[in-house]
């Protein structure tokens, strides 16, 4: 991938930019559950107002369907911000518009403000060239920091970039560095960790770490399809039946190509994933038929452990069972415990991934975590994000 100019490699003076920031966060009760993508765009704006630049904030804030949904205003995002940074940040009533455009011209050098949620219009997920051109008018510089939406193609992460020259804040430039290190330059031996539940939400991801991993190890629902796939009852576990043959391709594929690929050895299992039920510990290939699993047992996570441990670069997306039960979280927590006392390259990719490390108080002992879910997930595909591709090329 071609590397990309960040704000560092243009002149800041007297600009007036537009930055795509990803405040899509958790809300809770009226607030701000969860602010880590807040606190992550901190050091580009403040690099940008250090540097007497306007910033003119944009973002979406779940799925309003096209229309304004109060309930789904930036104003506790723009609360929680001015907290963080220190100084109020004021949230202007929509996002395009003269009385907009207005207040963004009365601005004084080094201001901040945070637009309404971009996703109030439908003409923004249809990427409308007319709608990008009004955000447009709003700056003289556009400036990407969003890398949680750069895998979508929407007016404020591509269109605008048609009208303005287009730069990556810092966070973007991070995820871009780790993410693309790992996959093109990694410290070796390379371990890639794969969870969550099905194969088919890893198709692309799994065929383009066989070209570059020194091993895999699967975990999660979409184990249970591997294991299948290499004769083992697996009871009542999750299945991707479509995809069972592609399945042993790619352990066959594997062992052509010298890449160690670690399935379960034992299993959690339960008649209630809710965690209602007893559950127990069983080898993995003696799942009960009326049972299914929930988890990788202890003698897979040691296992797996041992890998981390010995690994340079450890690239991990998709929890290891249904973490979000107590009850079913061990092997979860066992891969994040083994990541933040290695002395590897850890990079944490994946909605639930970065929930889980963050949920085990360990997020700090990672050296990066992305804050993109589908859009890290694209990127291990190498697949070209739209929200990149737009960006100046160095």
């Amino acid at each position: 991938m071609r590397a990309k100019k960040t704000i560092r490699d243009v002149d800041l003076r007297g600009r007036r930019a537009l930055v795509r920031v990803d405040f899509n966060v958790p809300m809770e009760d009226g607030a701000v559950g969860d602010d880590r993508r807040i606190r992550e765009a901190l050091p580009t704006i403040r690099y940008l107002l250090e540097h007497g630049v306007t910033a003119v904030l944009c973002s979406h804030l779940g799925r309003p369907g096209g229309k304004p949904d109060p309930a789904l205003s930036l104003a506790p995002v723009a609360a929680r911000l001015g907290a963080l940074l220190g100084r109020p940040v004021p949230l202007l009533p929509d996002c395009v518009g003269p009385e907009v455009e207005a207040a963004v011209a009365a601005l004084a050098p080094g201001s901040v403000v945070l637009l309404e949620n971009l996703r109030f219009h439908p003409e923004e997920e249809a990427n409308d060239p007319a709608f990008a051109r009004r955000l447009a008018r709003l700056a003289d510089l556009y400036v990407n920091d969003a890398f949680g939406t750069a895998h979508r193609a929407h007016a404020s992460t591509a269109g605008v970039a048609a009208y303005l020259p287009a730069v990556a804040g810092f966070l973007m430039e991070k995820e871009l560095a780790y993410l693309g290190r790992a996959l093109d330059a990694p410290a070796r031996p390379f371990v890639a960790i794969l969870g969550g539940k099905k194969v088919s939400d890893k198709i692309a991801v799994i065929r383009n770490l066989l070209t570059r991993a020194d091993a895999l190890l699967v975990g999660g629902g979409m184990a249970y399809t591997f294991l299948r796939a290499r004769g083992y009852e697996i009871g009542g576990s999750i299945l991707d039946p479509e995809h069972l043959p592609m399945a042993g391709e790619f352990l066959a594929t594997a062992a052509a190509r010298g890449v160690a690929f670690e399935l379960p050895h034992d299993v959690v299992v339960t008649t209630d994933p809710a965690g209602g039920a007893d559950a127990q510990v069983v080898p993995a290939d003696a799942i009960p038929a009326h049972m299914r699993g929930v988890d990788i047992g202890p003698r897979t996570a040691a296992a797996f452990a041992a890998v981390i441990a010995r690994a340079g670069t450890v690239l991990w997306n998709g929890p290891m069972g249904v973490f979000e039960v107590p009850a079913f979280a061990a092997g979860t927590r066992a891969v994040a415990e083994a990541m933040a006392a290695s002395s590897a390259v850890t990079v944490v990719g994946g909605g639930d991934t970065a929930a889980a490390v963050e949920e085990f108080g360990l997020a700090d002992r990672m050296t990066h975590i992305s804050t993109g879910g589908g859009a890290s997930l694209e990127f291990l595909e190498g697949r070209e994000l739209p929200g990149v591709a737009v960006l100046q090329d160095v």
